[in-house]
């Protein structure tokens, strides 16, 4: 990234008269360190300069086209319909085109999930009430909402959930169990998937674990993400991806309290592949409250 200037218009003409004559169509596009820094907000989720423009007439002249996005945050995607793939390739380093190119090739599985939420469009965004915020000051007030969180409490569809990816190969899972329906104050909970590869070849998936806390005296999210397992499977082979979860996977911070709290009460445990794609749950009751405050106060000191 950075090697080369940003896509010009007579760059896309060319891209153009190269496609129509092309099998495929694999366009690299993105952002670099000019867009993507800790120093400075980007003012939009737009590809800059003529990327986005690159993209639809090139797809226009061949409808094969592949595009590989390096970015370090979502991006908005008014072409996606347009393209036959697209591999979201991050940042990966100096071995990037190995990696990319054993993707394409098919040695390797797109075996990656998105670790972020893709919005349609900038409105959906969580901070877009409060930033840029008055006279230098920004509130933070989407405070836990950001996010998968954000998006389903808002009851928005984004573009691609958190949590999301695709395969060469794919998955089906059996029901998931707990090891107890009841949990003691300090306890843990296991839980358990069972993975299957249902396709023709060998592949990746994260198999994903959230909490939802039926009655909760604050607010918070729908669910949240508190374990997951990352499974490697051969053609018609199974699994069984266990994930442990303790007090914490339970609580919230009470500022009042100081301390971390899970509250007596009615849980729902539920697994997938992604945020949106919840294929089990499972119930289970805390029987009394817990309470750790031994961050701020020490073990065994009193507050």
């Amino acid at each position: 990234m950075g090697m080369r200037p940003i896509v010009g218009l007579d760059a896309v003409e060319r891209a153009v008269a190269l496609g129509k004559s092309a099998d495929a169509a694999l366009l690299f596009v993105g952002l670099n360190s000019e867009w993507d820094s800790e120093g400075k907000d980007r003012p939009n989720l737009d590809l800059p300069g003529h990327q986005d423009e690159l993209i639809r007439r090139v797809a226009e002249a061949n409808p094969n086209v592949i595009v590989v996005l390096q970015s370090g945050a979502p991006v908005l995607m008014p072409w996606l319909d347009r393209a036959a793939a697209v591999v979201e390739a991050w940042y990966p380093g100096q071995e990037v085109g190995n990696s990319i190119a054993d993707v394409l090739l098919g040695k390797a599985d797109p075996g990656g999930r998105l670790p972020q939420t893709f919005p349609r469009r900038l409105e959906d965004d969580p901070t877009r009430i409060n930033y840029p915020g008055e006279a230098g000051h920004v509130l933070y007030g989407e405070r836990i909402f950001i996010g998968y969180r954000f998006a389903e409490k808002a009851k928005i569809v984004p573009l691609f959930p958190f949590g999301f990816g695709l395969s060469y190969t794919r998955f089906e899972a059996g029901p998931l169990r707990l090891d107890k329906s009841e949990l003691e104050p300090g306890g843990t909970l296991m839980a358990s998937l069972e993975v299957r590869n249902v396709g023709p070849r060998a592949g990746l998936t994260v198999a994903q674990f959230y909490v939802a806390d039926e009655a909760a005296s604050v607010l918070r999210p729908e669910k949240e993400l508190k374990g997951f397992a990352k499974v490697h499977l051969a053609p018609g082979e199974a699994t069984t991806a266990t994930v442990a979860l303790d007090m914490r996977a339970l609580a919230f911070f009470d500022v009042a309290r100081r301390a971390w709290v899970a509250e007596a009460g009615a849980f729902v445990l539920l697994a997938g592949f992604s945020s949106a794609d919840i294929v089990a749950q499972a119930p289970f009751t805390l029987r009394e409250t817990w309470v750790d405050d031994t961050a701020f106060h020490g073990a065994g000191e009193p507050p």
